[in-house]
């Protein structure tokens, strides 16, 4: 076995979102399930388990206004106790909070009224202040801004606005944090986002500064995008802050990491890999985040089969001959470049994860042992049914 690889695998570190701890939901309804968690205490409680049972998780990213703490001290405590940190802070401009004064139905730091972004602004940055309580290092911003209809929108004055709006924010943030900014090419808007790619995405990040970094969610790409193509760019041009990794049909479906498209996930990896390989690029600090919307699952399988998922692919990308695959590239040896990718990825690589998370004191089969252990009923017996979580 492997135990160079084995040994990589268990240094990797995913964050859980708090989010996902609960049951997701579309436009037609959302049917919460029992035992789910009520409070950040509880969230936090639940993440101490899976990384219980998966030690790759490394953390919890929080959404405010939905995971605003009571109880600084105590959540710290708690974090500490269970070796878990907070990862990122996410803001939230993409729908009005009770007692806000302006509305975002038309976009928030784009917008066209000044009251209204210097609104979003400050939202983001009291983001900050309580990612700061909780020794958080960044801050995840995706915006819903945009148009529905040709002529709503001012194409050239809505960037100019968000990038007015960003730099606001980004010059308080402090000198250790990284802003990490999303991109999307359609919803809630349909006709044009203001930040629909990476390339704009990009632009924003260089023109804010080096600790602007472009997030890469794996469900905000239209069907069939050549999303690895994407990360190598990002990772030539020193600009991929992390990845929101979820797994897509349509589009931004947030189902589980690796249940459509392995083999793009798989190939996301090899860039990843192959990078970490080559010594004419700088190391880059890349967060690994998990973003999963669970509407029939229970939210806790759900995210340990994505994070099995996410080692598997790892794995696999570890396996790839990268020497031989660039002498294949050189020669123009299409076929054997080929079957030197797909070899690796038709590796049962599951032995290696199991031995990986025991190594780090972890479970061999972490959804077993959950389902097993009879984790679901005990959650259920302490919380009760049909908890809501913020959404």
């Amino acid at each position: 076995m492997n135990q160079i690889i084995i040994s990589k695998i268990s240094e990797l570190q995913i964050a859980i979102p708090s989010w996902a701890l609960g049951t997701g939901g579309t436009r037609f309804g959302r049917f919460p399930g029992a035992g789910e968690p009520g409070s950040l205490e509880e969230k936090i409680a639940d993440v101490t388990l899976l990384k219980r049972l998966n030690p790759s998780v490394s953390g919890i990213s929080l959404h405010i206004p939905w995971d605003i703490p009571k109880d600084v001290a105590g959540i710290r405590q708690q974090l500490d106790e269970a070796g878990l940190k907070i990862e990122s802070v996410n803001s939230n401009t993409f729908q009005d909070q009770p007692g806000q004064v302006h509305s975002y139905k038309f976009g928030s730091l784009c917008d066209t009224d000044n009251a209204v972004r210097n609104q979003a602004i400050a939202h983001n940055l009291e983001v900050v202040e309580h990612g700061k309580d909780l020794g958080a290092k960044s801050l995840t911003v995706w915006l819903a801004d945009g148009s529905n209809f040709p002529g709503q929108q001012h194409f050239r004055r809505a960037y100019e606005n968000t990038l007015e709006s960003l730099k606001a924010i980004y010059d308080q943030l402090p000198n250790d944090w990284t802003l990490l900014l999303e991109y999307k090419p359609y919803e809630p808007n349909f006709y044009s986002m203001v930040i629909p790619d990476w390339g704009t995405s990009y632009s924003l990040c260089q023109q804010l500064g080096p600790r602007a970094q472009v997030l890469v969610d794996l469900g905000h790409h239209l069907p069939n995008t050549n999303i690895e193509q994407i990360v190598a760019r990002l990772l030539l041009l020193k600009r991929l802050g992390g990845f929101h990794f979820n797994g897509s049909m349509y589009g931004d479906d947030d189902l589980t990491t690796g249940a459509i498209k392995p083999y793009q996930l798989f190939l996301i990896f090899n860039e990843l890999a192959d990078a970490a390989g080559d010594t004419s690029l700088p190391k880059q600090k890349i967060d690994y985040m998990i973003d999963a919307s669970h509407n029939v699952k229970d939210p806790l399988e759900d995210l340990l089969q994505s994070l099995e998922a996410i080692q598997i692919a790892y794995a696999q990308a570890l396996l790839v001959d990268q020497l031989a695959l660039q002498t294949a590239r050189e020669n123009n040896d299409v076929a054997l470049a080929q079957i030197l990718m797909q070899d690796a990825f038709r590796t049962d690589v599951r032995q290696y994860v199991a031995k990986a998370n025991e190594l780090k004191g972890g479970s061999a089969n972490p959804f077993l042992d959950y389902r097993q252990g009879g984790y679901r009923e005990l959650l259920i017996k302490q919380r009760g049914s049909g908890r809501a979580t913020g959404l």
